[in-house]
């Protein structure tokens, strides 16, 4: 399973908490790449509900790690 900042980007609005299953009918509608779809299915199978992108992928930052308060310099 391999993922980029691209690809997790296509999750960023998913309907958190979710399944396995949940994660790719959400992928499979919204028009995700076929990567996003190939890494949701290598998901381990355990109905375990995943509470934010970082619950999938740990590496993950979300776009507010890209940005710095102008106001503190």
């Amino acid at each position: 399973m391999l993922w980029t900042r691209i690809l997790a980007a296509h999750l960023e609005d998913a309907p958190w908490p979710a399944t396995k299953d949940e994660l790719l009918d959400y992928s499979l509608r919204s028009g995700a790449p076929i990567e996003v779809i190939e890494n949701l299915q290598e998901l381990e199978e355990e109905g375990d509900l995943y509470e934010g992108l970082e619950d999938i992928w740990p590496d993950y930052s979300s776009s507010e790690d890209f940005f710095f308060n102008e106001d503190e310099y």
